[in-house]
Protein backbone atom coordinates (compact mmCIF):
# COMPACT_ATOMS: atom_id res chain seq x y z
CA UNK A 1 0.00 0.00 0.00
CA UNK A 2 1.71 3.75 -0.69
CA UNK A 3 2.58 5.83 1.94
CA UNK A 4 -0.51 8.23 2.90
CA UNK A 5 -0.57 11.57 4.13
CA UNK A 6 -3.92 10.95 6.01
CA UNK A 7 -3.95 11.73 9.98
CA UNK A 8 -4.05 8.76 12.21
CA UNK A 9 -7.38 7.50 13.31
CA UNK A 10 -8.15 8.97 16.81
CA UNK A 11 -8.85 6.79 19.75
CA UNK A 12 -12.26 5.89 20.43
CA UNK A 13 -12.41 7.20 24.18
CA UNK A 14 -14.04 5.30 27.04
CA UNK A 15 -14.01 6.56 30.24
CA UNK A 16 -12.28 4.91 33.54
CA UNK A 17 -15.03 2.80 34.44
CA UNK A 18 -15.60 0.81 31.34
CA UNK A 19 -12.00 0.54 31.39
CA UNK A 20 -11.91 -1.17 34.59
CA UNK A 21 -14.74 -3.44 33.89
CA UNK A 22 -12.93 -4.03 30.59
CA UNK A 23 -9.58 -5.09 31.86
CA UNK A 24 -11.25 -7.79 34.00
CA UNK A 25 -13.22 -9.50 31.78
CA UNK A 26 -9.67 -9.66 29.87
CA UNK A 27 -7.74 -10.44 32.40
CA UNK A 28 -9.71 -13.14 34.42
CA UNK A 29 -10.32 -15.88 31.57
CA UNK A 30 -11.23 -19.59 32.02
CA UNK A 31 -7.29 -20.59 31.53
CA UNK A 32 -6.39 -18.15 34.35
CA UNK A 33 -8.80 -19.80 36.41
CA UNK A 34 -7.84 -23.45 35.93
CA UNK A 35 -4.55 -22.22 36.12
CA UNK A 36 -5.20 -20.78 39.46
CA UNK A 37 -6.84 -24.05 41.41
CA UNK A 38 -4.64 -26.44 39.00
CA UNK A 39 -2.53 -27.33 42.40
CA UNK A 40 -5.59 -29.45 43.42
CA UNK A 41 -5.66 -31.88 40.80
CA UNK A 42 -3.98 -34.93 41.47
CA UNK A 43 -4.51 -34.63 45.00
CA UNK A 44 -5.06 -38.00 47.03
CA UNK A 45 -7.96 -38.06 49.28
CA UNK A 46 -8.79 -41.11 52.14
CA UNK A 47 -11.88 -41.23 54.41
CA UNK A 48 -12.34 -43.60 57.23
CA UNK A 49 -12.31 -46.21 58.25
CA UNK A 50 -15.49 -44.80 59.30
CA UNK A 51 -18.66 -46.51 61.44
CA UNK A 52 -22.19 -46.29 60.25
CA UNK A 53 -25.18 -47.92 62.10
CA UNK A 54 -25.47 -48.92 65.56
CA UNK A 55 -22.59 -49.93 67.56
CA UNK A 56 -20.67 -49.96 64.29
CA UNK A 57 -22.61 -52.59 62.64
CA UNK A 58 -21.06 -51.29 59.52
CA UNK A 59 -18.01 -49.33 58.09
CA UNK A 60 -16.17 -48.26 55.13
CA UNK A 61 -13.00 -46.62 54.06
CA UNK A 62 -12.75 -44.48 50.78
CA UNK A 63 -9.72 -43.78 48.29
CA UNK A 64 -9.10 -41.60 45.40
CA UNK A 65 -7.77 -38.64 43.92
CA UNK A 66 -8.85 -35.13 42.92
CA UNK A 67 -8.82 -35.05 38.84
CA UNK A 68 -8.36 -31.81 36.56
CA UNK A 69 -10.75 -28.88 37.09
CA UNK A 70 -13.42 -27.87 34.00
CA UNK A 71 -14.10 -24.61 34.05
CA UNK A 72 -16.79 -22.70 32.33
CA UNK A 73 -17.42 -19.13 31.78
CA UNK A 74 -21.01 -17.71 32.81
CA UNK A 75 -22.88 -14.35 33.08
CA UNK A 76 -24.01 -11.96 34.60
CA UNK A 77 -20.29 -10.43 34.97
CA UNK A 78 -17.08 -12.02 35.66
CA UNK A 79 -18.09 -15.15 36.84
CA UNK A 80 -17.24 -19.01 36.24
CA UNK A 81 -18.87 -22.50 37.01
CA UNK A 82 -16.50 -24.79 38.17
CA UNK A 83 -16.54 -28.49 38.32
CA UNK A 84 -13.89 -30.70 40.38
CA UNK A 85 -14.14 -34.63 39.76
CA UNK A 86 -13.30 -36.45 42.56
CA UNK A 87 -12.87 -40.41 42.01
CA UNK A 88 -13.41 -42.71 44.96
CA UNK A 89 -12.90 -46.60 45.76
CA UNK A 90 -14.87 -47.30 48.93
CA UNK A 91 -14.50 -50.54 50.44
CA UNK A 92 -17.38 -51.23 52.49
CA UNK A 93 -17.76 -54.03 55.44
CA UNK A 94 -21.01 -55.31 56.55
CA UNK A 95 -21.53 -58.15 59.20
CA UNK A 96 -18.06 -59.64 57.42
CA UNK A 97 -18.79 -59.30 54.30
CA UNK A 98 -17.07 -57.06 51.98
CA UNK A 99 -17.95 -54.97 49.19
CA UNK A 100 -16.39 -52.76 46.44
CA UNK A 101 -17.52 -50.11 45.09
CA UNK A 102 -16.31 -47.17 42.68
CA UNK A 103 -17.82 -43.58 42.97
CA UNK A 104 -17.55 -40.00 41.03
CA UNK A 105 -18.09 -37.32 43.17
CA UNK A 106 -18.38 -33.94 41.45
CA UNK A 107 -17.87 -30.32 43.60
CA UNK A 108 -19.40 -27.23 42.09
CA UNK A 109 -17.89 -23.84 42.52
CA UNK A 110 -19.14 -20.44 41.66
CA UNK A 111 -15.87 -18.16 41.22
CA UNK A 112 -16.15 -14.62 41.07
CA UNK A 113 -13.53 -12.38 39.90
CA UNK A 114 -13.76 -9.52 42.43
CA UNK A 115 -11.80 -5.95 42.51
CA UNK A 116 -10.61 -4.85 45.77
CA UNK A 117 -8.20 -1.70 47.15
CA UNK A 118 -5.42 -1.15 45.99
CA UNK A 119 -5.73 -2.52 42.59
CA UNK A 120 -6.26 -5.99 43.47
CA UNK A 121 -8.20 -8.43 41.16
CA UNK A 122 -9.45 -11.22 43.87
CA UNK A 123 -10.84 -14.55 42.25
CA UNK A 124 -13.79 -14.82 45.24
CA UNK A 125 -14.68 -18.55 46.16
CA UNK A 126 -17.32 -19.14 48.80
CA UNK A 127 -16.97 -21.35 51.14
CA UNK A 128 -18.12 -25.11 49.48
CA UNK A 129 -21.19 -26.94 51.38
CA UNK A 130 -22.40 -30.35 51.52
CA UNK A 131 -25.00 -29.75 48.75
CA UNK A 132 -22.24 -28.21 46.12
CA UNK A 133 -20.99 -32.04 46.17
CA UNK A 134 -22.65 -34.81 44.30
CA UNK A 135 -22.08 -38.44 45.33
CA UNK A 136 -22.74 -40.58 42.25
CA UNK A 137 -22.31 -44.62 42.21
CA UNK A 138 -20.64 -46.38 39.01
CA UNK A 139 -23.35 -47.94 37.18
CA UNK A 140 -23.43 -51.36 39.50
CA UNK A 141 -25.70 -54.35 40.74
CA UNK A 142 -26.15 -53.59 44.56
CA UNK A 143 -27.84 -55.90 46.75
CA UNK A 144 -30.91 -54.58 48.37
CA UNK A 145 -29.10 -55.50 52.02
CA UNK A 146 -26.66 -52.86 51.38
CA UNK A 147 -28.44 -50.08 49.96
CA UNK A 148 -29.22 -48.74 53.57
CA UNK A 149 -25.67 -47.96 54.01
CA UNK A 150 -25.40 -45.63 50.82
CA UNK A 151 -27.21 -42.86 51.76
CA UNK A 152 -25.12 -42.37 55.21
CA UNK A 153 -22.09 -42.81 53.28
CA UNK A 154 -22.89 -40.54 50.74
CA UNK A 155 -23.38 -37.95 53.47
CA UNK A 156 -20.04 -38.34 55.23
CA UNK A 157 -18.01 -38.61 52.04
CA UNK A 158 -20.09 -35.33 51.21
CA UNK A 159 -19.06 -33.43 53.90
CA UNK A 160 -15.60 -35.00 54.57
CA UNK A 161 -15.23 -33.70 50.82
CA UNK A 162 -16.17 -30.25 51.26
CA UNK A 163 -14.12 -29.88 54.49
CA UNK A 164 -11.42 -30.76 52.84
CA UNK A 165 -11.34 -28.67 49.50
CA UNK A 166 -12.24 -25.86 51.86
CA UNK A 167 -9.13 -26.97 53.68
CA UNK A 168 -7.04 -26.72 49.75
CA UNK A 169 -8.63 -23.47 49.12
CA UNK A 170 -7.51 -21.99 52.41
CA UNK A 171 -4.37 -22.77 52.54
CA UNK A 172 -1.67 -19.95 51.56
CA UNK A 173 0.04 -21.18 49.04
CA UNK A 174 -3.45 -21.48 46.87
CA UNK A 175 -4.65 -18.46 48.29
CA UNK A 176 -1.94 -16.48 46.76
CA UNK A 177 -2.57 -17.73 43.82
CA UNK A 178 -5.74 -16.43 43.83
CA UNK A 179 -4.88 -12.84 44.40
CA UNK A 180 -3.31 -10.51 40.84
CA UNK A 181 -2.05 -7.47 42.81
CA UNK A 182 -2.16 -4.96 39.25
CA UNK A 183 0.62 -2.57 40.73
CA UNK A 184 3.04 -5.40 41.56
CA UNK A 185 2.64 -6.99 38.12
CA UNK A 186 3.25 -3.70 36.30
CA UNK A 187 6.26 -2.34 38.17
CA UNK A 188 7.64 -6.04 37.86
CA UNK A 189 7.89 -6.48 41.76
CA UNK A 190 6.74 -8.66 44.72
CA UNK A 191 3.57 -8.04 45.69
CA UNK A 192 2.91 -7.55 49.85
CA UNK A 193 -1.10 -8.65 49.24
CA UNK A 194 -1.00 -11.48 48.29
CA UNK A 195 -1.02 -13.26 51.68
CA UNK A 196 -4.19 -11.37 52.58
CA UNK A 197 -7.50 -12.93 53.43
CA UNK A 198 -9.54 -9.87 54.23
CA UNK A 199 -10.04 -7.51 51.51
CA UNK A 200 -12.00 -4.58 51.12
CA UNK A 201 -13.52 -4.67 47.78
CA UNK A 202 -14.48 -2.22 45.28
CA UNK A 203 -16.79 -1.93 42.17
CA UNK A 204 -15.09 -2.64 38.71
CA UNK A 205 -15.69 1.50 37.78
CA UNK A 206 -13.67 2.21 41.11
CA UNK A 207 -11.12 -0.17 40.08
CA UNK A 208 -10.82 1.66 36.41
CA UNK A 209 -10.69 5.07 38.20
CA UNK A 210 -7.90 3.81 40.72
CA UNK A 211 -5.69 1.94 37.66
CA UNK A 212 -4.72 4.90 36.01
CA UNK A 213 -4.33 6.51 39.61
CA UNK A 214 -1.91 3.95 40.38
CA UNK A 215 -0.63 2.89 37.13
CA UNK A 216 0.15 5.65 35.18
CA UNK A 217 2.44 7.68 37.37
CA UNK A 218 4.99 10.76 36.89
CA UNK A 219 7.84 8.40 36.27
CA UNK A 220 5.64 5.99 33.94
CA UNK A 221 4.69 9.24 31.97
CA UNK A 222 8.08 10.64 31.98
CA UNK A 223 9.50 7.24 30.35
CA UNK A 224 7.54 7.60 27.46
CA UNK A 225 8.00 11.44 26.84
CA UNK A 226 11.80 11.07 26.73
CA UNK A 227 12.05 9.50 24.06
CA UNK A 228 11.45 12.91 22.41
CA UNK A 229 14.78 14.09 23.49
CA UNK A 230 17.55 14.42 20.89
CA UNK A 231 14.57 14.87 18.16
CA UNK A 232 16.43 17.29 15.21
CA UNK A 233 15.13 20.41 14.94
CA UNK A 234 16.97 22.25 11.40
CA UNK A 235 16.13 25.27 9.63
CA UNK A 236 17.79 26.68 6.40
CA UNK A 237 20.24 27.67 4.98
CA UNK A 238 17.54 30.73 4.19
CA UNK A 239 18.03 33.74 2.68
CA UNK A 240 16.32 36.62 5.18
CA UNK A 241 16.79 40.28 6.15
CA UNK A 242 17.23 43.47 3.60
CA UNK A 243 17.83 42.74 0.07
CA UNK A 244 17.66 38.85 1.49
CA UNK A 245 21.39 39.83 2.24
CA UNK A 246 21.64 37.02 5.12
CA UNK A 247 21.74 32.95 5.05
CA UNK A 248 20.55 31.66 8.23
CA UNK A 249 21.14 28.11 9.60
CA UNK A 250 19.58 26.39 12.21
CA UNK A 251 21.07 23.36 13.94
CA UNK A 252 19.33 21.93 17.72
CA UNK A 253 17.70 19.43 19.34
CA UNK A 254 14.97 18.83 21.90
CA UNK A 255 16.61 17.98 25.33
CA UNK A 256 15.58 16.29 28.39
CA UNK A 257 11.77 16.95 29.05
CA UNK A 258 10.72 17.89 32.32
CA UNK A 259 7.25 16.67 33.78
CA UNK A 260 5.21 17.60 37.00
CA UNK A 261 2.08 16.51 38.23
CA UNK A 262 -1.03 18.82 37.63
CA UNK A 263 -2.66 20.24 40.36
CA UNK A 264 -6.57 19.59 40.51
CA UNK A 265 -6.18 17.31 37.92
CA UNK A 266 -6.33 13.50 38.13
CA UNK A 267 -4.06 11.61 36.11
CA UNK A 268 -2.92 14.90 34.44
CA UNK A 269 1.31 16.26 33.71
CA UNK A 270 2.40 19.45 32.85
CA UNK A 271 5.61 18.73 30.34
CA UNK A 272 7.84 21.24 29.46
CA UNK A 273 9.95 20.32 26.39
CA UNK A 274 13.56 22.59 26.20
CA UNK A 275 15.25 23.04 23.08
CA UNK A 276 18.36 24.18 22.74
CA UNK A 277 19.48 26.01 18.89
CA UNK A 278 22.70 26.94 17.29
CA UNK A 279 22.04 29.30 15.09
CA UNK A 280 24.55 31.03 12.53
CA UNK A 281 23.47 34.23 10.57
CA UNK A 282 26.03 34.56 7.69
CA UNK A 283 26.11 38.58 6.91
CA UNK A 284 29.88 39.04 5.28
CA UNK A 285 30.56 36.74 8.43
CA UNK A 286 29.31 34.03 10.28
CA UNK A 287 27.55 35.51 13.49
CA UNK A 288 26.77 32.95 15.89
CA UNK A 289 23.62 33.15 18.36
CA UNK A 290 22.17 30.58 21.02
CA UNK A 291 18.33 30.04 21.27
CA UNK A 292 16.66 28.29 24.36
CA UNK A 293 12.74 27.57 22.93
CA UNK A 294 10.28 26.34 25.92
CA UNK A 295 7.29 24.16 24.68
CA UNK A 296 4.37 23.74 27.62
CA UNK A 297 2.59 21.15 27.10
CA UNK A 298 -0.44 18.83 28.93
CA UNK A 299 -0.42 15.61 29.10
CA UNK A 300 -3.63 13.76 30.44
CA UNK A 301 -4.06 9.77 30.77
CA UNK A 302 -7.09 8.15 28.96
CA UNK A 303 -8.44 5.28 28.12
CA UNK A 304 -9.23 4.47 25.25
CA UNK A 305 -10.99 1.52 22.93
CA UNK A 306 -10.85 -1.50 23.36
CA UNK A 307 -8.47 -1.46 25.91
CA UNK A 308 -5.57 1.06 25.48
CA UNK A 309 -4.16 3.54 27.68
CA UNK A 310 -3.09 7.06 25.54
CA UNK A 311 -1.25 9.78 27.07
CA UNK A 312 -3.11 12.28 25.20
CA UNK A 313 -1.63 15.58 24.48
CA UNK A 314 -2.98 19.04 22.75
CA UNK A 315 -0.50 20.41 19.92
CA UNK A 316 1.09 23.34 21.16
CA UNK A 317 0.29 26.73 19.73
CA UNK A 318 2.98 29.00 18.81
CA UNK A 319 1.53 31.71 21.55
CA UNK A 320 2.35 29.46 24.53
CA UNK A 321 6.01 29.12 22.95
CA UNK A 322 8.93 30.53 25.20
CA UNK A 323 12.25 31.86 23.46
CA UNK A 324 15.32 33.08 24.69
CA UNK A 325 17.81 34.34 22.34
CA UNK A 326 21.78 35.06 23.40
CA UNK A 327 24.11 36.50 21.16
CA UNK A 328 28.09 35.20 20.81
CA UNK A 329 30.21 38.52 20.13
CA UNK A 330 29.08 42.12 19.96
CA UNK A 331 28.97 42.37 15.97
CA UNK A 332 26.24 39.42 16.19
CA UNK A 333 24.40 41.64 19.04
CA UNK A 334 24.67 44.82 16.92
CA UNK A 335 23.10 42.83 14.11
CA UNK A 336 19.40 42.84 14.64
CA UNK A 337 18.73 40.38 12.15
CA UNK A 338 17.92 37.75 14.63
CA UNK A 339 14.56 39.82 15.06
CA UNK A 340 12.94 38.69 11.82
CA UNK A 341 13.88 34.72 11.96
CA UNK A 342 12.21 34.39 15.50
CA UNK A 343 8.90 33.49 13.66
CA UNK A 344 10.39 30.78 11.79
CA UNK A 345 12.16 29.40 14.36
CA UNK A 346 9.28 29.16 16.29
CA UNK A 347 7.29 27.77 13.37
CA UNK A 348 9.73 25.22 12.98
CA UNK A 349 9.78 23.98 16.68
CA UNK A 350 6.18 23.73 16.59
CA UNK A 351 6.09 21.65 13.39
CA UNK A 352 8.79 19.20 15.08
CA UNK A 353 6.92 19.13 18.36
CA UNK A 354 3.35 18.54 16.32
CA UNK A 355 5.03 15.86 13.58
CA UNK A 356 6.72 14.08 17.20
CA UNK A 357 2.92 14.11 18.91
CA UNK A 358 0.97 13.23 15.72
CA UNK A 359 1.33 9.47 15.92
CA UNK A 360 -0.60 8.11 19.61
CA UNK A 361 1.33 4.54 18.46
CA UNK A 362 4.62 6.31 20.74
CA UNK A 363 2.08 7.48 23.41
CA UNK A 364 -0.13 4.16 23.61
CA UNK A 365 -0.04 1.47 25.62
CA UNK A 366 -1.89 -1.73 24.52
CA UNK A 367 -3.03 -3.21 27.93
CA UNK A 368 -4.44 -5.99 26.44
CA UNK A 369 -1.40 -7.23 24.80
CA UNK A 370 0.35 -6.46 28.05
CA UNK A 371 -2.08 -9.26 30.05
CA UNK A 372 -1.98 -11.97 27.09
CA UNK A 373 1.85 -11.76 27.85
CA UNK A 374 1.71 -12.60 31.00
CA UNK A 375 1.78 -16.38 31.45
Amino acid sequence: MPPTDEPPTAPAWIDYAEFGERFVTHAVTAARIESAISGMAGRGLTIGPVSIGPAGLAGFVAEGKIGTPHVEHSGPGVTFEVTVPVSLTLKVLLGGRKLRLQARVEIDLTLRARTAEPVLIVIDIPPITQRDISFVLRAQAVESAWEWLLGPIAGVVQRDVAARVNAMLADPQTRRRLVFDVDAMVAGTRSKHRDRAEFEWIGYDEFGYRFFAHIVTRQRVFDVVERLAGRPIEIGPVRTGPRRAATVTVRGAVRIPRLADRAAEPVAFDLTLPVRLDITVAVLKANHYRADVEVPLVLSARAADPLLVVIDVSPPHPAEIRVEFTAHGARAAALGVIAGIKKQVVTRVVAVVRKELADPAMRTIDVAARIDSIA
